[in-house]
């Protein structure tokens, strides 16, 4: 193709948020917004996101697509397709420009290798053995480490990455991570890992004092306070069952 053609097209790497929905509610969805990112206009910072309803049990026979873009897009998540709705209602998205997207869509497939073409093969010369390459290490895991007590009104994202934390997360203050979250010292405020839809993140804490948690999305308040077993004390937190019934689970951490 010419360089100088109206057209042309380049591979990108994107992050994509794979968005579980169980509710397609704008008032149930704000509120949930609320909990999880206090409303903040450039909470996602503009991250493109596929809006999954696979989860949802029940749906409106018509959804305001519209109004759910608009509600997204106040916590700087933009809304590009969706997928896992009924035929009908994939179709008023599509008109809505939300195009359905299959699963397979939000994983990196396999790139093929091509086939290499025959080469002759080279006349034989004897020369000594070359050294065995030794083996590429594979990169560790990134990982943010949080040092400082964080007080209240203050917020730390450790983008896709764990976080580890080292000092006190005061009430009204915030933790976020794509991947896991470790706190060693008083959790009083809020903790959100696997921000980006990891559900294997877990949030660990030598002390449980906390606002809310949460885990991809799924969350808990502790409004009346951590139950009396384990406040103040080392737990864990992580999601356990499956899609038809996926849940919180907050669980004693023994430590000795």
């Amino acid at each position: 193709m010419a360089k100088d053609s109206p057209i042309q097209f380049k591979g990108t790497t994107l992050k994509i948020i794979q968005t579980q929905l169980r509710s397609a509610d704008p008032v149930a969805l704000h509120a949930a917004l609320g909990e999880l990112t206090g409303n903040s206009p450039d909470f996602f910072e503009n991250e493109l996101a596929v809006l999954d309803f696979s989860p949802a049990v029940t749906l409106a026979e018509h959804v305001d697509w519209a109004a759910l873009r608009d509600l997204l897009r106040g916590s700087g998540l933009t809304a590009i397709a969706t997928r896992g709705l009924p035929p009908t209602l994939a179709a008023d998205a599509a008109a809505a420009g939300l195009p359905e997207v299959g699963a397979d869509a939000l994983s990196r497939p396999a790139r093929a290798k091509p086939a290499a073409e025959p080469v002759p093969a080279p006349a034989p010369v004897a020369t000594a053995p070359a050294p065995a390459a030794a083996p590429t290490p594979e990169p560790p895991p990134r990982t943010v480490t949080l040092d400082k007590p964080l007080r209240s009104g203050q917020r730390f994202y450790a983008k896709g990455s764990d976080l580890i934390v080292t000092a006190m997360v005061s009430a009204g203050a915030e933790v976020i991570a794509d991947g896991n979250i470790h706190v060693y010292a008083p959790l009083r405020g809020r903790a959100l890992a696997g921000a980006s839809g990891d559900r294997t993140a877990r949030i660990f804490t030598t002390s449980l004092e906390a606002e809310l948690v949460s885990v991809a999305g799924l969350y808990r308040t502790f409004e009346a306070g951590v139950p009396a077993e384990l406040a103040r004390q080392p737990a864990t937190i992580s999601l356990v069952g499956d899609d038809a019934d996926l849940r919180l689970n907050v669980a004693a951490l023994a430590l000795r």
